[in-house]
């Protein structure tokens, strides 16, 4: 199935309102964050993007403003826009958060949908096996945290679609900072689990099943300070 976002819409014509040039800048980086292609810190330079994207300095400098609002990206006197560098108490809160509506999402996804929706979420599950299958590893990063947002606009909660999205591509640049060795193809089998309580319309099977899940991908990540304050790093060891 076509892969689906709440936060990436299609690249418009170079015709398009100063609007939608701005969200299309905003939502490519956004991709590039979400699929690992850029880093925590990279420095984003404000005249290259606008040459990459044709446009003016003036919009690539409201895409910032934007992404800075969804913390993708910080902004910093004299040292301009960096992609944004979670904390550890960050990224335990977004995950909290997450728990909090996705709990109460599946609940309400296992009484309210229809088979031809699940019969989507396996053309999508399937999709994600096929990506780990072949090491495509921006892919598989993108449809792993799809399938949350998904679920949500089969919702039909647009509200809820875009707040998820936020949080899913947090969640993805605080993976690339504190992220170990998790498996994907294991995330893959939990949404599997997922979507085969949905189809039961267990709801209580696929709550415990989300949270678990949830659980699990913060457990694999290394949630500790990367960096020590100066204090640590000279104490003797």
């Amino acid at each position: 199935m076509p892969r689906t976002s709440a936060r990436l819409p299609a690249i418009r014509s170079s015709a398009a309102p100063a609007g939608d040039t701005t969200q299309r800048i905003a939502a490519s980086i956004t991709t590039a964050i979400v699929e690992r292609r850029l880093l925590p810190g990279t420095k984003l330079a404000e005249q290259k993007i606008a040459d990459i994207f044709k446009v003016s300095r003036t919009l690539v400098r409201q895409a910032f403003h934007q992404l800075s609002r969804d913390k993708l990206v910080t902004l910093e006197p004299a040292r301009g826009a960096r992609v944004a560098e979670p904390s550890v108490e960050e990224a335990r809160q977004v995950f909290e958060v997450r728990q909090m509506l996705e709990v109460a999402m599946i609940k309400r996804a296992a009484a309210e949908l229809a088979p031809a929706q699940i019969a989507e979420l396996r053309a999508h599950l399937r999709a994600e096996e096929a990506a780990i299958r072949r090491t495509d590893v921006s892919g598989r990063t993108r449809l792993l945290a799809d399938f949350h947002v998904v679920v949500a606009r089969m919702l039909g909660n647009e509200v809820l679609a875009h707040m998820l999205g936020e949080l899913v591509s947090r969640s993805s640049l605080i993976a690339l900072m504190y992220q170990s060795a998790h498996s994907a193809e294991h995330s893959s089998q939990e949404h599997v689990a997922v979507v085969d309580a949905l189809e039961k319309g267990d709801a209580r099977s696929a709550a415990r099943l989300m949270q678990s899940h949830l659980q699990h991908v913060e457990q694999n990540l290394r949630l500790k300070p990367r960096f020590p304050d100066l204090a640590a790093a000279l104490q003797p060891a």
